[in-house]
């Protein structure tokens, strides 16, 4: 029998589900699974093991460690209520560790109120994609109790090509906001730097081969050019998330009275894609309102 810690997942969607793949290949007992969908749990449930849970309560008794990989902060808030079914129930002597990208104050909360029950709160904030959850090749911004991170550094070592404390909660969600702010900018200006090219007849390889030898090159160019050009837009990080993230980075800058008009232009841009019905493409997709012969021109 395993000595290693008992692991429950809340989330089963596609991070969610990699990452409780990823632990249960390197020997992580996986002993419960849960999604508002369960139709999603039972699916990784047949390749992990481990009871698909009926509520979040089951979840929490049957793990020693809680992963949470869920939507947004209001997801986060209903995870951890106060009352009814809660992953709170019970909770004493157990780790959560956070997942999701929300406001940091959702982190800071969930800390409080897992304290609270006698037991520990991480986050653990994401800064890569399927493949790399799959892979345990994350690269992992921690925040929490120094003590609660050292207790999970092996499990989380396991995650994680690159695993970084930050600090106290809410810092690693800082950080993230900050992250994906700076990449959705990237992403955007890349796109209108294509569009803006195809529009004025140019080869496209060569425009990126240009870019990447010059002060236009970024990860970005790597990751997203060729799938601009090509439109394939198989989703690694949707739009509708980077819309999430940009908007939670535009909320911090407003608490500190800073206005980023970069960060705004390209918060408006990946909403423009969900009023197109575009929000579940990859942020690749923005592309689609650049390329005049696309949405872009209409």
């Amino acid at each position: 029998m395993s000595g290693l810690e008992r692991i429950g997942v809340v989330g089963t969607g596609r991070m969610g589900a990699n990452i409780a793949k990823r632990l249960h290949d390197v020997g992580y007992p996986i002993v419960a699974l849960y999604d508002v969908r369960r139709e999603s749990a039972q699916e990784t449930a047949a390749e992990t093991g481990g009871e698909v849970a009926q509520n979040l309560a089951r979840v929490t008794e049957l793990s020693d460690v809680v992963i949470t990989v869920v939507t947004d902060d209001a997801a986060m808030y209903r995870i951890f209520a106060t009352e009814g079914d809660s992953l709170l129930d019970g909770a004493s002597g157990k780790v959560f560790v956070n997942c999701a990208t929300v406001t940091p104050k959702v982190h800071v909360d969930v800390e409080r109120l897992a304290q609270a029950r006698g037991a520990d709160s991480l986050e653990a904030c994401m800064a890569s994609s399927i493949t790399q959850a799959r892979d345990g090749t994350l690269y992992l911004m921690i925040g929490g109790r120094r003590e609660a991170f050292d207790r999970m550094k092996p499990l989380l070592e396991k995650m994680s090509v690159s695993l970084r404390y930050i600090g106290e909660a809410g810092r690693a969600a800082q950080v993230k906001a900050l992250v994906n702010m700076v990449m959705n900018i990237n992403t955007a200006g890349l796109a209108e730097g294509l569009g803006l090219g195809d529009a004025l007849g140019l080869d496209l390889d060569m425009l990126r081969e240009v870019f990447s030898q010059t002060g236009a090159n970024s990860r970005v160019l790597e990751t997203d050019g060729a799938d601009m050009q090509n439109r394939d837009h198989d989703v690694y990080f949707s739009a509708a998330h980077a819309a999430k993230d940009s908007g939670i980075a535009l909320g911090l800058a407003a608490r500190e009275g800073l206005k980023l008009p970069l960060a705004r232009a390209t918060f408006e841009q990946y909403e423009r894609m969900r009023a197109h019905q575009l929000g579940e493409l990859d942020k690749s997709g923005v592309s689609e309102l650049t390329f005049k012969s696309r949405h872009g021109g209409v």
